[in-house]
């Protein structure tokens, strides 16, 4: 089955102690639709200008990404620039130029409109609610979020809450949300304000899951090198969605098989700059991974 995917689109500038790269392809949906593609077929919606490089475009068409819903407008592409400390678990943004991105309202294709499974990646809740309006009946919707919006945009990231199966955050966020320094109460808490999945994620120590079925413990694959952790969370949900979209029976059936398959592509994403590794890797790379993490948890 076929999983659209709308977020931001962007041109990623990235500094690291060691290095920096100018102007990679990034963004939310960019990584999270690479990811889901290594198992499903892809619709992404987003936003770049008229700057955006070709050179993108072809690698979307390589990983089979359909573009229809993709909006290319006069202007600039969004562009961010951020800086990692040398522990590569903190990073400080140096700019942020929006561009085309400032007015983006995304606008399903009629053959988007009727998509199984859903990931609205970060971006504003009042712009995943706006797809949401447009969808015939999804059968599985997720979403991601960030602590911007809980700052700025909380209710209508309480609306949204309503309407989705499953949400996506890491730790701070969910203490944020609900004003609780424990992690297990915080997720029964935000199970009240909605969705039947919380996954919260921990960067390197991998991810949290509970849902019907009760908690589990998804682990992070171990990386002897980090190269550049941007995108490594959208990578993670986009791999965990598009594995959900080819099993077939009940989402409770797979969906912690499904995360481990995403915490395995986030770790190639975390090995390269940008996707530069992440659209270099095989199925079969993945499947190893995931044999590798199986032993290594097996007890």
């Amino acid at each position: 089955m076929s999983v659209l995917i709308v977020g931001s689109t962007a041109l990623d500038s990235i500094k690291t102690p060691k290095r920096e790269n100018p102007r990679l392809l990034g963004g939310s949906a960019s990584h999270a639709a690479v990811a889901a593609s290594f198992f499903s077929p892809v619709k992404l919606v987003g936003v770049v200008g008229d700057d955006f490089p070709r050179r993108y475009i072809q690698l979307y068409h390589r990983h089979r990404i359909d573009l229809e819903g993709l909006q290319i407008l006069p202007g600039k592409t969004f562009h961010w620039s951020g800086e990692y400390e040398i522990n590569m678990n903190n990073r400080r943004t140096l700019l942020t130029e929006l561009g085309v991105f400032e007015t983006f309202t995304p606008t399903l294709p009629k053959a988007h409109q009727s998509a199984p499974f859903v990931l609205l990646a970060n971006i504003a809740p009042s712009l995943q609610l706006h797809v949401l309006n447009q969808m015939q009946r999804p059968k599985f919707v997720a979403a991601d979020t960030m602590d911007l919006w809980l700052n700025i945009a909380l209710a209508d990231l309480l609306k949204l809450l309503t309407h989705l199966d499953a949400f996506v955050l890491n730790d701070g966020e969910a203490h944020m949300l609900t004003k609780d320094d424990n992690m297990f109460s915080a997720i029964r808490k935000i199970h009240k304000l909605g969705p039947k999945y919380v996954i919260i994620k921990k960067g390197s120590h991998g991810s949290i899951l509970s849902g019907p079925k009760g908690f589990f413990i998804c682990p992070a694959y171990p990386l002897h090198c980090v190269v550049d952790p941007t995108g490594a969370g959208d990578s993670f949900v986009g791999g965990m969605i598009g594995y959900l979209a080819t099993a077939k029976g009940a989402i409770d059936d797979h969906i912690r098989r499904a995360m481990i398959y995403g915490s395995v592509v986030a770790s190639f994403c975390c090995e390269g700059f940008g996707l530069m590794r992440t659209t270099r890797i095989k199925r079969a790379d993945i499947d190893r991974r995931v044999r590798e993490l199986e032993k290594l948890t097996r007890f």
